[in-house]
């Protein structure tokens, strides 16, 4: 039975996603073209594939059946397309990386264009979250990660700076009406703006000078999701709305321009910097190699220059 290899690929999307519209999202396309697409290899084959309702849709006993066979093959085909990238001058397809919103926002701008100037045949795709997700969730081929979040068999390869520290704020003029805390006990007293994780957990703010450690809940008139809505935190703290706890390169500018001013500078915690990781019992995609070799020469003129 001959069907075209284009509506295979619309069916195995819309099963590993679970729906059209997240299969859409992760293949670049639109819903309604996958749905035709399934639609018209259920005609071809002569069998329903997927259970459609408003809310979901699931695969058939038909469906399933074809996916246990199905999906090897594919991963198969996948696998010998990207062979031929080791015929091209420069690797193509598609990257996708899973990173916290703070490796988005700090690390990989230093990365992504060298890398995708070097390397133009590759279509890098960025899926940045607050939260910490399985980094093959949505078909990512490698993550960002700190150390407390690595998981097991994979490979871990530094990125970014070693060493990152949490820098604490506060506008000129805020500082000038409430005063300046002296110890981080005292922001208790202070109008704190803050974050809080998707599981509803408020992040404690710990600082440590010498062999003391304070750990404190912040209190204040704002708290924002943990991930890109911190950046309201900092316009906020910015416009004298109280004092923010953030990383030191995510709020520089502000310090920089002096639209903040810094605040106990001995009590800012440091802390291991990003690792990125990925599973080397799969076949390494052409696109991945190239970002890990890349990563790795930025790691090797960054060591250089320490030696000097």
């Amino acid at each position: 039975m001959a069907l075209d290899i284009a509506l295979l690929h619309a069916v195995v999307a819309v099963a590993k996603a679970g729906g059209f519209r997240e299969a859409a999202r992760m293949t670049g396309s639109n819903p309604s073209r996958l749905s035709d697409a399934v639609r018209r290899a259920e005609e071809q084959l002569g069998v329903r594939l997927f259970n459609r309702t408003t809310r979901s849709v699931a695969l058939t006993e038909a469906g399933r059946a074809l996916m246990s066979r199905l999906l090897p093959a594919m991963n198969e085909v996948d696998a010998a397309l990207d062979a031929l990238n080791t015929f091209r001058d420069t690797p193509g397809g598609t990257l996708r990386l899973n990173v916290p919103v703070s490796a988005a926002r700090i690390v990989l701008p230093a990365i992504v264009p060298g890398f995708l100037k070097r390397y133009p045949d590759i279509q890098l795709e960025v899926v940045a979250e607050s939260n910490v997700q399985d980094v093959f969730r949505d078909s990512c081929d490698a993550g960002i990660r700190y150390d407390d979040h690595l998981e097991q068999d994979m490979v871990a390869l530094p990125i970014g700076p070693r060493t990152q520290r949490f820098a604490l704020a506060a506008s000129p003029a805020y500082l000038a009406q409430f005063g300046k805390p002296q110890h981080p006990r005292d922001l208790v007293q202070h109008r704190c703006l803050y974050g809080r994780y998707a599981t509803g957990v408020i992040a404690e703010w710990e600082f440590t000078c010498g062999e003391e450690t304070v750990r404190l809940q912040p209190k204040g008139p704002l708290i924002c999701s943990i991930g890109a809505a911190m950046d309201l935190t900092v316009e906020a703290a910015i416009a004298g709305c109280g004092v923010v706890y953030l990383f030191e390169d995510w709020i520089r500018p502000a310090l920089s321009d002096g639209s903040l001013q810094p605040i106990l500078p001995d009590w800012w915690q440091s802390f291991s910097g990003l690792w990125l990781y990925y599973n080397d019992r799969r076949l390494i995609p052409a696109p991945l190699q190239a970002f890990l070799d890349y990563v790795r020469e930025l790691n090797s003129g960054a060591e250089a220059k320490k030696s000097r």
